[in-house]
């Protein structure tokens, strides 16, 4: 792997295995027997990619064409079934909405527990907290349990923390999709910021109109394959063109 490469995938395929007609009750499995029908679903193909250091990628494309999937595979959350993902640097991830983060835990508590995960000690994490919180603009809400949070208050602290821990590779997939507009713009504010320094960010959204400023480069998936691959304007003209 190249230096100067933050992400790089090679031949990589992923399937999933369905399952349907499961048997649920002892009356079903006596009568259907202990087995259920399987169907193996290829979700991505053959993907031969390169992302380099201090590249804004979006990736895009139509619900269920594999861009989350391929997201949480360059995370190592799931593992491909051919070929392989690589990572160059520390990394970040801002995936499902509570992700990394413990329900009766306050959101100070887990502001230490997330973190934690992502290598901080506590004494890096002591330094940073007054900054976390001051982001999240969560007021007294930081010392209430998370359970109690809207999805907009998740986002707020799941953001400031990414934000805190100097990774080098950030991915995000359509979390600032919640929320309310002013946090959102604040969001995209401090992800030019960052998109200006050696950070590399690759991020899921269908929200196309903001990321004109934050991308240099489009990926458009499409049916498990990519479509498209290049400057985000074009990638995204085209992907709306064939949508209309």
């Amino acid at each position: 792997m190249k230096k100067d490469c933050a992400i790089k995938v090679t031949n990589m395929t992923k399937t999933f295995k369905l399952y349907s007609d499961k048997p649920n009750t002892m009356k079903e499995r006596i009568v259907r027997g202990w087995k259920s029908k399987t169907e193996t679903r290829t979700v991505l193909k053959n993907i031969d990619l390169e992302i380099k250091k201090g590249e804004t990628v979006a990736l895009i494309g139509v619900n269920g064409s594999g861009k989350s999937t391929l997201l949480k595979l360059m995370t190592k959350i799931i593992f491909p079934n051919k070929g392989t993902v690589e990572t160059n640097g520390k990394l970040t991830s801002l995936l499902e909405l509570g992700a990394g983060f413990h329900p009766d835990f306050t959101g100070r508590e887990n502001i230490y527990f997330n973190a934690a995960i992502f290598g901080l000690t506590k004494q890096e994490i002591d330094s940073r907290l007054d900054s976390i919180i001051e982001f999240s603009e969560l007021g007294e809400y930081i010392d209430s349990p998370i359970r109690t949070y809207s999805s907009g208050m998740y986002m707020r602290l799941a953001f400031a923390v990414a934000i805190n821990v100097d990774a080098d590779i950030l991915l995000i997939d359509e979390i600032l999709a919640v929320g309310d507009q002013h946090f959102q713009d604040k969001c995209f504010a401090k992800l030019e910021e960052l998109a200006k320094s050696t950070m590399t960010i690759v991020i899921v959204s269908h929200s196309l109109e903001p990321l004109k400023k934050l991308c240099n480069r489009g990926i458009w998936i499409k049916d498990g394959g990519i479509a498209m691959d290049g400057d985000f304007e074009k990638v995204s003209e085209a992907y709306v063109k064939e949508c209309a």
